[in-house]
């Protein structure tokens, strides 16, 4: 492994990685190879990345602004504890000035590039596995959704959430906004037809 082997991109192509998420670290001075190794060892020891799992070189990316070296490690190829990741964040964030792709270009860049697109496809989620913890199972969705890049469809499903005091019709919202158990599967309308006699089906 190489310095050379993480890609390196502009500030400007972030903007373009509207439906991604990922964690920017900011001032990263020195060897790549060493940060790459040491925040892989960080967040395997805090037990954020989970089964082996780890950030890898094709994946990382590197790219400069306000003349600081910044890192991207984007989350598509990884498992990880999201919950633990966010405490890590701000626990870390005076040492690494962590944040996500999804603040950082807002705030930094002045807006992710809305190119011509089709509408963002549901994320798919399973409600079993969260205990029953309707805040973890939104949580859960809220994150999906970002990652999708459907950030006003998350913030209109927790609103709703955050309003609404029946746990049952939570989770119905929830299925709403991604695919779940309880989502209703979209049939396509049939198309009507003037019956001219029986069909060799009727015959």
């Amino acid at each position: 492994m190489s310095d050379n082997a993480i890609r390196q991109i502009t500030a400007d192509d972030l903007r373009t990685m509207n439906n991604q998420e990922g964690l920017i670290l900011q001032g990263c001075g020195g060897p790549l190879r060493e940060w790459l190794n040491g925040v892989n060892g960080l967040l395997t020891e805090s037990g954020i990345l989970l089964d082996g799992s780890t950030f890898h070189t094709e994946n990382v990316t590197v790219f400069q602004h306000d003349d600081r070296t910044c890192l991207l490690f984007p989350f598509e190829d990884v498992k990880l504890d999201v919950g633990k990741l966010a405490m890590w964040r701000l626990q870390t964030h005076g040492q690494f000035g962590g944040t996500w792709l999804s603040d950082y270009v807002p705030n930094r860049l002045g807006g992710f590039i809305q190119a011509e697109q089709r509408p963002p496809r549901k994320p798919k989620m399973e409600l079993m596995g969260h205990d029953g913890n309707i805040f973890s199972i939104m949580g859960r969705a809220s994150f999906l959704l970002q990652m999708a890049g459907m950030n006003a469809e998350n913030k209109e499903m927790v609103d709703r959430i955050t309003s609404c005091k029946d746990y049952d019709k939570a989770l119905n919202i929830i299925s709403e906004y991604v695919d779940t158990e309880l989502s209703t599967p979209s049939i396509e309308p049939k198309k009507s037809h003037k019956k001219k006699g029986k069909s060799a089906y009727e015959r």
